[in-house]
């Protein structure tokens, strides 16, 4: 059970939003890089965020290019999870890659600030602050699995292939 924060955003938020370009030199440093996302979204969701809290969001979240690095600053930089109502489907791909869940849940009723409880395995989330509980779209088994050792190349090293 993942517990955390939500920090809300729009539709649309490209690759961009999560790790801007200017940026990008620090690709092969990731813990640098992730100091920086989501800054060109809300130059002030570090200072505010706390590991363990959700990225929130609308439709098609990760548009744009296709990096990797992208999902990766978001989990190095302790996003537990993103929320939101469909992801560009690279950068989906991507997040289960690198070890960062995503659920396609309908975000409207969450705002900035409510306190989330996630079961990846169910698909639940609850919203603690608003006590509504809202049902995401489970992820299948092997994603989960994937998830749980912590990314594609993770569970390879530790399983073989899938």
């Amino acid at each position: 059970m993942l517990r955390g924060r939500a920090w809300k955003f729009g539709d649309n938020v490209s690759t961009d939003h999560i790790t801007p370009g200017r940026y990008f030199h620090l690709r092969s440093k990731i813990e640098e890089l992730a100091k920086h996302v989501m800054e060109d979204a809300d130059p002030e969701f570090m200072k505010k965020f706390k590991p363990g809290d959700f990225v929130v969001a609308g439709k098609n979240f990760g548009m744009g290019s296709s990096r990797e690095h992208a999902p990766l600053a978001l989990k190095v930089a302790g996003v537990s999870a993103v929320l939101a109502k469909s992801f560009a489907r690279i950068f989906y791909r991507n997040a289960i890659n690198v070890g960062l869940p995503v659920l396609i849940v309908d975000t409207d009723p969450i705002d900035s600030g409510d306190v989330l409880e996630v079961d990846l395995g169910s698909g639940i989330v609850r919203d603690l602050t608003k006590n509504i509980e809202l049902k995401a779209k489970p992820l299948p088994e092997f994603m989960l699995n994937i998830l749980k050792a912590g990314g594609l190349v993770e569970y390879v090293k530790t399983y073989g292939d899938l």
